[in-house]
């Protein structure tokens, strides 16, 4: 019999890919979102209802603040993993609406350590974020690596979520792996993010606002390479044992674990533009801007330690996950060529 995995976030990007991925191999999924408008709604709805489409599906609607409802949704369905990715995105928002990252990354995240411990799953995934390594200039980022200089309420809220899962562990004895993500990108994306709002705005004919003046290098990682990771950790919970390795993150005195999910390779920004108006077939107007509050100037992934523990590593190259974009969305919003 197929494993039942609960999902929050099932309406967002990475949510919605894990969901569909699992539900195509047979799983029992139960999603769960509060289907914020942060950006386009519409796009939520169109995921959602793709996932509504299969039997092995179900669905329930709020906030993770609500305790009693998650509660409610996480007993009756039973789950042998949850795996939490719902979450208040985006750094430079952060800055504008910090009390909303508190109540749904913060709050939200403790309720969901407490149903999970309630319920006694064999597994606790929650997503952290590349964002906490922060000010860190020794790269590529290991998971060993000390995290105390975030930039953004963002990321803060983030390492906060990872000190406070790895207390639960600890007390309770709770296997839980968090996932530090680098910059994912793919079909079915997030509007606020880079890849979106540029192809939008080259098709528009419109500028694109490009920070540091272009000298910005980030770890790109494929949407299909973010879900296979994860779905290849749900069956290595972490235990209290001895580390693999001496660059093992497992946790001294719980079953905790921290794991990077990056494509391990560093592509500038400017190379990045150059991808996309390669496949749209038209140039960028191009607006130079400084760095922003908040933001770092480079990530690279360490993901030796993913490799180690699942035997798979990311390996989408730039070129291709550009393309499939573009050709999404060019269908997903019927651009005629």
């Amino acid at each position: 019999m197929k494993k039942k995995i609960f999902i929050t976030g099932s309406a967002g990007f990475i949510g919605f890919s894990l969901a569909k991925n699992l539900l195509d191999s047979g799983f029992h999924v139960h999603g769960y979102d509060c289907m914020s408008d942060y950006y386009d709604v519409t796009l939520k709805y169109a995921r959602n209802k793709l996932l509504e489409s299969y039997e092995n599906f179900s669905f329930t609607k709020d906030m993770l603040e609500n305790q009693n409802v998650l509660d409610n949704a996480i007993i009756n369905f039973k789950p042998e993993v949850i795996i939490h990715l719902a979450a208040q995105a985006g750094v430079r928002y952060s800055i504008e609406k910090p009390r909303v990252y508190l109540a749904s990354n913060i709050t939200g995240t403790f309720n969901i350590i407490e149903s999970a411990h309630k319920v006694k799953v064999n597994h606790l995934i929650i997503a952290s974020s590349s964002s906490v390594y922060g000010a860190n200039t020794k790269i590529p980022y290991r998971e060993t690596d000390k995290t105390d200089t975030q930039l953004s309420v963002y990321a803060a809220t983030k390492k906060s979520t990872e000190s406070i899962a790895h207390s639960y562990s600890n007390i309770w004895k709770l296997p839980i792996t968090m996932l530090r993500f680098f910059t994912v990108y793919g079909p079915w994306g997030r509007p606020d993010m880079a890849l979106f709002k540029f192809t939008k705005s080259i098709i528009k004919g419109e500028p694109i606002d490009i920070y540091n003046k272009g000298e910005m290098y980030r770890d790109f990682t494929y949407i299909d390479d973010i879900v296979k990771g994860i779905i290849a950790l749900t069956s290595v919970p972490p235990k209290n044992e001895k580390k693999i390795d001496k660059d093992d993150s497992l946790s001294p005195v719980a079953p905790f674990r921290i794991v990077n999910i990056g494509n391990s390779n560093q592509v500038k920004l400017l190379d990045f533009v150059e991808a996309i108006e390669t496949y749209i077939g038209k140039k960028a107007i191009r607006n130079y801007m400084p760095m922003q509050k908040g933001d770092v100037p480079a990530t690279w992934a360490n993901t030796e330690l993913l490799k180690k523990l699942t035997g798979y590593a990311p390996k989408t190259n730039i070129k291709t996950g550009i393309k499939n974009f573009i050709d999404w969305y060019k269908v997903f919003y019927k651009i005629k060529e």
